[in-house]
């Protein structure tokens, strides 16, 4: 009997559900649409309130920092490497930011997690908003890697980074009635050759916060937002570890932090925090290969065999260090940059 009736949903279900959504889709956009209108215009104020972001150091980390700075809000950078975060505090202050504590600690250690968001609520007294940015990315065919200890570090950084600090910070979270921010990406549906690993990542955390959004309710926000590539040609990189725990692509830092893509995605990620957005999206036409996942999957596969297969020999994902004889390149990172678009004054508080 069981048989009979998924045979015959799946012969039904269907057809008559694209016939409702073609229906039920003007009707959607045009409320979509009021609803986006109506955020806008009642976004959130977020001047002196209290935003705490992981991962700062980074690309987007830095120029979400700036925009939360822009809307006159307090900020907490955290990150594993402090020095970093100096140049930043201070171009955050030049922004606008009121103030701004800066704590080194690693996001896959729980125990740091809940020091700096206990620190945050003594320096504070609340949390408005965690942004979510530590983030790490990858482009090796998973065969070729030559260390899998690394294997761990990735699911680490990009799926415990992300709940470790949303398990510490929740309860204050509610208790402001607040957001979580997340820096996802488009790999979390939509896989792409040479980054099993980070697109494994990104997708359970996806599956994560959607979950979470339905036990916390309206209590914390959760915005989630998903972006193409935003950086610059990955495939020339060399993978990064240090300390067994962090891990980068050099042109993550030793690209410009201030590029029109990195700078746009920051732009959009902190207004549709404030808007209340459940989902942000950059650029939004990345949309449309979710469709040809679900109804032509086989276009997309003939599509990465066409114009992702690498001609020549391929690079390995680890460099082996001549010192040691072990898989440890060494980690870089240039000074922070200024921020864009504004006129350098003093700062006139100090955190």
């Amino acid at each position: 009997m069981e048989y009979i009736i998924n045979s015959v949903m799946n012969v039904v279900v269907p057809p008559a559900s694209m016939v409702m959504m073609a229906f039920a889709w003007p009707t959607l956009s045009v409320l979509r649409a009021a609803e986006w209108a109506v955020r806008t215009f009642f976004q959130e104020d977020m001047e002196n309130k209290v935003v705490l972001i992981t991962g700062a150091s980074s690309a987007v980390g830095e120029q979400i920092a700036y925009e939360y700075a822009r809307r006159k809000a307090n900020l907490v950078l955290v990150a594993r490497r402090e020095h970093r975060l100096f140049g930043i505090r201070e171009n955050a202050r030049i922004l606008g930011a009121r103030q701004v504590l800066v704590i080194a600690a690693d996001v896959v250690k729980e125990d740091d997690c809940r020091r700096f968001v206990s620190d945050t609520i003594s320096y504070f007294g609340e949390l408005n908003h965690l942004v979510n940015t530590a983030s790490l990315g990858h482009s090796f065919y998973f065969e070729d890697a030559l260390d899998t200890s690394i294997f761990p570090h990735l699911m680490d950084i990009n799926f415990w980074g992300n709940v470790y600090p949303t398990y510490a910070a929740l309860p204050y979270l509610r208790q402001s009635r607040g957001r979580v921010v997340v820096n996802a990406s488009i790999e979390s549906w939509l896989p792409m050759p040479r980054m099993g690993l980070y697109a494994a990542a990104k997708a359970a955390v996806i599956n994560f916060y959607d979950t979470l959004r339905y036990e916390v309710k309206d209590d914390v926000g959760i915005t989630l937002a998903t972006h193409g590539w935003i950086g610059g040609d990955m495939s020339r990189g060399k993978f990064m570890l240090e300390e067994g725990s962090e891990m980068q692509w050099r042109e993550e830092r030793e690209g410009s932090c201030t590029s029109g893509h990195v700078v746009e995605f920051a732009r959009m990620m902190v207004a549709g925090a404030c808007r209340g957005d459940s989902y942000v999206k950059y650029p939004t036409w990345y949309d449309i290969f979710l469709l040809y996942r679900v109804f032509v999957p086989d276009v997309l596969g003939w599509t990465f065999r066409l114009l992702l297969s690498s001609p020549g020999p391929r690079r390995h994902a680890l460099l082996p260090d001549t010192n040691s004889g072990g898989s440890r390149p060494l980690l870089e990172g240039p000074p922070v940059r200024k921020p864009a678009s504004t006129s350098p004054r003093k700062a006139e508080r100090e955190s």
